[in-house]
């Protein structure tokens, strides 16, 4: 079973950069995307459906801002769509597929870099999506949680960490935040389990100033976070790089999994 998790930066952006036409040749199981920047009437038929992979979205409400996707190439039992949060909700930050005994869940959380408000709307998210997860893990059911986590957890995920310590994404607070799912909650940070201490290959974000991508001056803050049992099963995950759909590159995770 491939899933791969892509920040797109806008759905029609990405569209024009490739990503429809690299995907078929990917023969993903679960595509999961974020940070839409439409709404439903902008979707093409090629955005809705590609190469057999239905999608499945939560819009935001204010236009050309956030939203999630996520594309499956089986049929679901149930699409669960928001958090029951009316705050978060109206920004599009989840959807959760399901299918047998497995969810797949699409997530962009909040960045909070573009101002202190935002960066307080983040930590209210942190803290609502915290009994979230914990339910989640308590349900018995094999998830993924895929997408754009807009946190850097350790010093190997970044390149400049030390002159990072005091911005959105690598507060103390935001790794300690990763840190509980991990250590208390038992989440499973799939690409870190199977590369433990990998550095630059495992970059997903890149800021357009500067010359960050042609320095590889990146991120890692695009995951693929599991229960246990499916993360046990990765096989082999990389990032994508070979071109440019936006300023993430996918994130793509092989599992010794029947989808």
């Amino acid at each position: 079973m491939r899933i791969i998790s892509a920040n797109l930066n806008g759905i029609r952006s990405a569209a024009s950069k490739g990503f429809f036409d690299w995907l078929p040749a990917q023969r993903a199981d679960f595509v999961c995307v974020q940070e839409l920047k439409a709404q439903d009437a902008d979707l093409r038929p090629e955005f809705r459906a590609c190469d057999g992979l239905a999608g499945h979205f939560h819009y935001a409400e204010k236009k050309g801002y956030s939203g999630v996707g996520l594309y499956a190439r089986h049929a679901p039992d149930e699409v669960v769509i928001g958090l029951g949060n009316t705050e978060f909700d109206a920004e599009g930050r989840t959807v959760e597929v399901r299918r047998g005994n497995l969810s797949v869940i699409s997530l962009y959380q909040p960045s909070g870099s573009s101002s202190p408000e935002r960066q307080e709307a983040k930590f209210r998210f942190l803290d609502a999506f915290t009994p979230h997860l914990e339910a989640l893990i308590k349900s018995g059911r094999e998830i993924v949680v895929c997408g754009d986590w807009n946190i850097a957890h350790r010093e190997v995920d970044l390149k400049n960490w030390k002159s990072n310590q005091k911005n959105s994404g690598f507060l103390p607070e935001e790794r300690a935040w990763m840190t509980r799912l991990f250590d208390e909650l038992g989440w499973v940070d799939v690409y870190r389990s199977l590369y433990p201490e990998q550095t630059g290959e495992a970059y997903t974000w890149w800021s357009n100033r500067g010359q960050a991508w042609a320095n590889n001056v990146g991120w890692r803050i695009d995951y693929q976070i599991a229960t246990p049992g499916i993360a046990a099963t990765a096989k082999s995950g990389f990032v994508y790089k070979d071109q440019r759909f936006s300023d993430h590159a996918p994130l793509i995770v092989d599992y010794d999994w029947q989808a």
